[in-house]
């Protein structure tokens, strides 16, 4: 009689793989938007996250040397640190500070890319993010890319060399969740490169429901750092995240119309 496999074992050895480097969180998290350096530490610790996202212009990692650092309490010897380029509304800006980052992070060159073209809705500027993508490539950064939920654009982005692609889900704060899985099904579909979801997510389900598409990740903030309780909502978002991974790769059951007995009647003898 063969052993029964291992499920736990089996659940665990299903590594996120980005740029060459496995991760074994899902979670993706930001860094802003906290009240101050210990509730960023607590929560990102409660979510698991192995990335953290660090806006360049908004957050000190060593630019600032007098000033209290981000590092200090995420340590880039435990953390994959990730600069964005948030805030940069053209490509030319957000090249800048990717470059920046490289000089601050002694070299490293994963960064996540983000361009935005309003100010209101923060959706994507596609051309400008175009623009960039294909220049910071060239220069040989690996390039993580928030876009939109267009899966021409994503595709676009991958074939410029990019190692992961991010389109939102809502608008990016918004917590509004994901407003068209279908679109973000195409995308996933189509690629050969991580898909995670970025932005728009607001609590615990939205991220499972991301899973459960067949996303590789999701990124967050927002909902972490602005619920009542940030590092409680980063232990269910890690929970979420792990849970929606697994009910994608076990596969669900078929929806159906009418019912079906959960014990069939075939075979009775009454």
């Amino acid at each position: 009689m063969s052993a029964l496999p291992d499920i736990a074992a089996t659940a665990n050895h299903d590594p996120l793989i980005i740029a060459g480097v496995e991760y074994r969180s899902r979670l993706l998290v930001g860094s802003g938007k906290y009240r101050d350096l210990e509730e960023t530490r607590r929560a990102t610790e409660a979510s698991g996250a192995e990335i953290v996202t660090v806006a360049l212009r908004r957050t000190n990692i060593g630019q600032h040397p007098n000033e209290p650092s981000l590092l200090d309490v995420l340590p880039p010897d435990r953390y994959t640190i990730l600069p964005n380029t948030a805030g940069c509304y053209t490509a030319a800006d957000a090249i800048r500070t990717c470059r920046l980052a490289r000089e601050l992070l002694d070299g490293r060159t994963l960064v996540k890319l983000e361009v935005l073209g309003d100010e209101k809705t923060l959706f994507p500027d596609i051309t400008a993010t175009l623009e960039a993508a294909e220049t910071l490539v060239k220069e040989g950064f690996q390039v993580m890319v928030y876009t939109t939920d267009d899966p021409i654009i994503a595709k676009r982005l991958e074939e410029l060399g990019c190692v992961a692609v991010m389109p939102l889900a809502a608008p990016i704060g918004s917590g509004l969740g994901i407003r068209n899985p279908y679109n973000i099904r195409l995308i996933i579909e189509n690629a050969k490169v991580p898909i995670l979801v970025d932005a728009g997510v607001g609590t615990a389900s939205d991220a499972a429901i991301a899973m459960e598409l067949g996303c590789d990740g999701v990124l967050m903030n927002t909902a972490i750092a602005a619920a009542k309780n940030p590092a409680l909502m980063a232990s269910a978002m890690k929970k979420a995240v792990e849970a929606g991974r697994e009910a994608y790769r076990a596969g669900r059951m078929p929806r159906r119309l009418y019912a079906s007995a959960s014990s069939p009647i075939e075979g009775t003898f009454f």
